[in-house]
C-alpha cells in the first residue's frame, strides 16, 4: 500500500499500545469514549445524502458506512467488556465488518438510527468504564482470529482510537472537498 493510501486509511495512524497505561491516559481514553457521539453527530449534520454515500478512500466504506460501522462496532465491543467482566477469558464471537458493511442497514438506512444507537451505547458504556476496578481493568477476553488475550485496559484504549480513526475519516474527507 502507498504511504498516501496508508495515510487516507489510517489517517492518524494505526494504534500503538502504551508502554504504560497511567490513570490520566485511561482517563483520557475514557473522555475520548464519551465526547464520539457528540462529535460525529456534529461532524455528519446538514451533510446531504450525496455527501453521506460519498467513500473517504478509494475501496472505502461511505460516511453513510462508516457511521453505521461504529454503531455495529461499538456495540459489539460494549458485549465484549461485559463477557470479559463476567467471565473467565471468554472467547469472543468476531464478525465480518466488511460484510456488514454491506447490508441495507449499513448502506441505505438514515444515519440517524445508528447516531441515537451510539449516544445509548456509549452513555451505558462509560458508566461501566468509569466505574471499573483496578483488578477489572486487567480482565482478559481472547480474540480468536488475532489468537490473542486483550485486556479490559488495553482495548479502552484501542475503542478510543478507534473514535478517533473514523472520525478522521469524515473530517479528512470533509477538508478536501470543501464541505466544512
Amino acid at each position: 500500500m502507498g504511504l498516501a493510501m496508508e495515510q487516507l486509511k489510517f489517517p492518524i495512524g494505526k494504534f500503538e499500545k502504551p508502554s504504560v497505561l497511567t490513570p490520566e491516559l485511561l482517563a483520557q481514553y475514557i473522555s475520548d469514549i464519551e465526547i464520539f457521539p457528540s462529535r460525529i453527530k456534529k461532524e455528519t449534520e446538514g451533510l446531504s445524502d450525496e455527501q453521506l454515500d460519498t467513500v473517504y478512500r478509494p475501496d472505502g466504506w461511505t460516511i453513510r458506512q462508516v457511521v453505521n460501522h461504529c454503531a455495529d462496532s461499538h456495540m459489539n465491543s460494549l458485549v465484549r467488556f461485559k463477557l470479559a467482566l463476567t467471565e473467565d477469558k471468554p472467547i469472543i464471537k468476531p464478525y465480518f465488518e466488511d460484510r456488514w458493511a454491506e447490508l441495507t442497514d449499513s448502506k441505505n438506512m438514515p444515519i440517524e438510527p445508528a447516531l441515537k444507537m451510539l449516544e445509548g451505547i456509549h452513555q451505558r458504556w462509560v458508566v461501566l468504564l468509569k466505574s471499573l476496578t483496578e483488578e477489572q481493568l486487567k480482565r482478559t477476553f481472547i480474540h480468536p482470529e488475532h489468537g490473542k488475550e486483550i485486556s479490559i485496559n488495553e482495548n479502552i484504549g484501542i475503542y478510543a482510537w478507534h473514535c478517533k480513526h473514523h472520525l478522521a475519516h469524515i473530517t479528512t474527507l470533509k477538508k478536501q472537498n470543501n464541505w466544512i
